[in-house]
């Protein structure tokens, strides 16, 4: 009975230790990972490191000069040589170290070997990056970042670069409209692609950038951000009058950047190679973003004017999207479906929109249309893309590059704030002037009548 009494005594915490790991796992991974992950996965690297790269096939032969200086001070056996391994730097979210490389190896021989390292050091996933020649990072995460995002605490935002998703390696996702002018954006519905869109506006509002959208769902998407956008317009009608005015505007700081950079007037819009950015700080015209929401409304046509309408409007974005980026004009194109059956120029457009993020679509064409010229294996990835995770997309651009993203949730009601707040960044564009939002006035809460508030009932 003693020793059954000792052994409870003893099992009762361990148990209760264990059930709080394991609890902490489910639904705290980060303090899992901080307390009991990281260690055990430093502790399996350590250990393991030259038997995982031999088997792994990471090794090389040593040396003649190594075997002789083995063979003279020890007896042990020469063993094949691993890369050598850096400090390995702890991070909230897993681990990162350094290898040099052995003489004929390559990072790609690395890569190679990703899914084997995690099974072997116990963690979630393993990328590979190249640093410089001979040099390459492996970044182990130890849980699934993307099932509960949280971005990281130290972001950088600056001028047109908008952190808005977390990449499954941990890293931020940043939308930099500098190095990625235009961007197409498809999600079906719930599946993320409206909250992509808040962090974007919301990321820019306090910017010195002017706001322009085309929202053809009557505004309900862009609408509650009116406070900070300089034009809106909610119908496709309203749209066609809008898009001229861009093409004026592009084609106005053109004219400027030729009366300031002594180019002859009569060069045409596309031998000019220079931009707005080469222009002095108090003669920059303030850089233009245009969100087009659900893209196919424009497409769509049911008369022969409409029909004429479209053909219009989609020129009109194609040159702004050929042309504006020069012109300090960026595009934002997001849709539920897009391909080539919505009609002439669709393709055109989407060959100039060099960014790509494509969220859980209905069917796999659209994943083809926004992956398959860029990166035909992110294809796969996009259609496998669950409905239980809302805001899970996969983001490539036209290097060929792509990865997995996942946005944190942000209410439409924050989003509307931030906006608000920053109302008074909206820069003074007298062209768009006339497509101003208009802003209601938010209802204040009425103070009630003292004389017909209910009174307390008294005995």
């Amino acid at each position: 009975m003693t020793d059954l009494a000792t052994l409870l005594e003893v099992g009762g915490p361990v148990a209760a230790l264990g059930g709080g790991a394991a609890y902490a796992r489910a639904k705290h991974p980060g303090v899992y990972w901080s307390t009991v992950g990281l260690p055990i996965s430093t502790v399996r690297l350590l250990s393991s490191y030259s038997s995982v790269m031999e088997a792994c096939g990471l090794t090389v032969a040593p040396s003649r000069l190594r075997v002789l200086a083995v063979k003279a001070t020890t007896r042990r056996e020469v063993r094949p040589v691993p890369p050598r391994r850096g400090i390995i730097r702890p991070t909230a979210t897993g681990l990162r170290v350094r290898l040099r490389l052995a003489p004929g190896q390559e990072p790609a021989d690395v890569a190679a070997s990703a899914e084997r390292l995690r099974h072997a050091w116990g963690v979630h996933a393993v990328y590979v990056s190249t640093v410089k020649p001979g040099v390459v990072e492996l970044r182990l995460v130890g849980f699934d970042v993307l099932r509960k995002v949280r971005m990281p605490r130290k972001l950088h935002p600056d001028l047109l670069r908008v952190p808005v998703a977390l990449r499954e390696d941990a890293t931020p996702f940043v939308r930099d409209y500098r190095a990625v002018p235009h961007q197409l954006t498809l999600g079906a519905t719930l599946s993320g692609k409206s909250m992509y869109l808040r962090h974007l506006v919301a990321g820019l509002a306090p910017q010195p950038v002017a706001l322009v959208g085309i929202d053809c769902k009557r505004g309900v998407e862009l609408a509650p951000f009116a406070p900070r956008l300089s034009a809106l317009a909610t119908d496709p009608e309203q749209a066609a009058e809008l898009l001229p005015v861009l093409i004026k505007e592009m084609e106005d700081r053109y004219d400027l950047i030729k009366s300031r950079q002594g180019i002859a007037p009569s060069t045409p819009d596309e031998e000019i190679t220079s931009d707005i950015w080469g222009l002095p700080d108090h003669e920059r015209p303030v850089p233009v973003v245009l969100f087009v929401d659900e893209v196919a409304e424009l497409f769509l046509v049911a008369t022969k004017k409409d029909e004429e309408r479209r053909d219009e409007m989609v020129t009109q974005l194609i040159r702004l999207a050929q042309l504006g980026r020069a012109a300090g004009i960026y595009l934002e194109v997001c849709g539920q479906r897009f391909g080539a059956e919505l009609g002439k120029g669709a393709t055109m457009l989407r060959a100039q929109l060099t960014g790509r993020v494509c969220h859980r679509v209905n069917d796999e064409a659209s994943a083809k249309m926004a992956l398959g010229d860029i990166a035909p294996e992110a294809v796969s990835a996009a259609c496998a893309i669950a409905p239980e995770r809302p805001g899970l997309a996969v983001a490539g651009d036209t290097s060929g590059g792509w990865s997995r993203i996942r946005t944190p949730y942000l209410s439409l009601g924050d989003a509307a704030d931030a906006c608000r707040e920053s109302a008074h960044m909206v820069p003074d564009l007298p062209a768009l002037k006339p497509f101003r939002p208009h802003v209601p006035v938010r209802p204040t809460a009425e103070t009630p009548d003292p004389v017909l508030w209910p009174r307390p009932v008294t005995d």
